[in-house]
């Protein structure tokens, strides 16, 4: 019984965060739209915020010793699961439609499953398979009608495509590789740890970028999204996702990612920071196609 409640957070926890994932999506490309705060500025703010939230939170915690041995892993982790994610998509997001960024999104489980497969012996069934291969092709499908359509010039751009994929991939790899690690400690403790090495790897990045950042020029709306960027997609989002991971595979956390899309079109259109349009229709049909023939997988319903 106990099992099955573990197991249920687990979905639970993983489809919340997804839910914000979705929502931040348009948040950030608002951000990106008034332009005053560069990607690795918005992302040390991220990790300062965050990660002290994460250490305040631990004073009230069980104590847990983390050695050396794994401290260094989990200072790994922060580099593939932090920081070069999250600066990824900051990037990402301003040079890409909401939509378009959203049904790429749904790239990151086939490079999960791909990961997981390696590292955790996965298995790869035929329905996952040609699953996959149908996403894919919706995917490749919205990549060139975007990029060399004929319907006119598109927002998103070529640019924009290299840093969704760079981040769907670390992120697959950082969930296929690093779940035995995040199942050791709670969630409190592992991400104290990785907030704190990130934060400290964009320093060098941020710091000169900061006398020519126009905090003054931040709208008060931007400022609020700025906020819920940090609490919401950060704080609480990367609270919920190692929970996911201690409690079912890796595949079924990053399937969860096909929720993010279906949120942040919603969202995108609600706000009028995209519409949508024939190609990602069929974009859209084909990826999730292939996401019902890989849940059809025995393999894709194991915890």
């Amino acid at each position: 019984m106990r099992v099955n409640r573990n197991i249920a957070i687990g979905h639970l926890a993983a489809a919340a965060a997804y839910v914000i994932f979705g929502i931040n999506v348009v948040v950030c490309r608002d951000i990106a739209i008034e332009g005053h705060v560069e990607p690795i500025v918005l992302f040390s703010m991220r990790a300062l915020v965050a990660g002290a939230l994460f250490w305040l939170l631990s004073f009230f915690s069980p104590k847990e010793h983390v050695p050396p041995k794994d401290l260094l892993k989990l200072f790994g982790a922060g580099i593939i699961g932090l920081f070069l994610p999250q600066l990824t998509f900051l990037h990402a997001i301003a040079h890409t439609t909401p939509v378009d960024l959203s049904v790429m999104s749904t790239t990151t489980p086939i490079f999960t499953m791909f990961v997981a497969a390696i590292f955790l012996k996965e298995p790869i069934t035929w329905k996952k398979a040609l699953g996959v291969a149908l996403s894919f092709g919706g995917i490749l499908w919205l990549i060139l009608q975007s990029t060399f359509g004929g319907h006119g010039p598109s927002e998103t751009e070529p640019i924009g495509i290299m840093f969704c994929f760079a981040n769907y991939i670390v992120f697959a790899l950082y969930l296929g590789t690093c779940r035995n690690l995040i199942a050791r400690y709670s969630v409190v403790t592992s991400m104290k740890w990785m907030f704190l090495v990130s934060f400290l790897v964009s320093l060098p990045f941020s710091i000169p970028k900061l006398p020519a950042t126009e905090f003054a020029l931040v709208s008060t709306q931007v400022w609020w999204e700025i906020g819920f960027m940090i609490i919401f997609s950060t704080f609480i989002a990367y609270y919920l996702i190692p929970a996911a991971q201690q409690r079912i595979r890796p595949t079924l956390v990053s399937m969860y990612g096909y929720l993010q899309p279906i949120i942040a079109i919603a969202a995108a259109i609600w706000t009028g920071l995209d519409r949508i349009t024939l190609t990602k229709l069929v974009a859209a049909l084909l990826v999730f196609t292939g996401v019902w023939v890989v849940n059809q997988s025995r393999a894709a319903v194991q915890k």
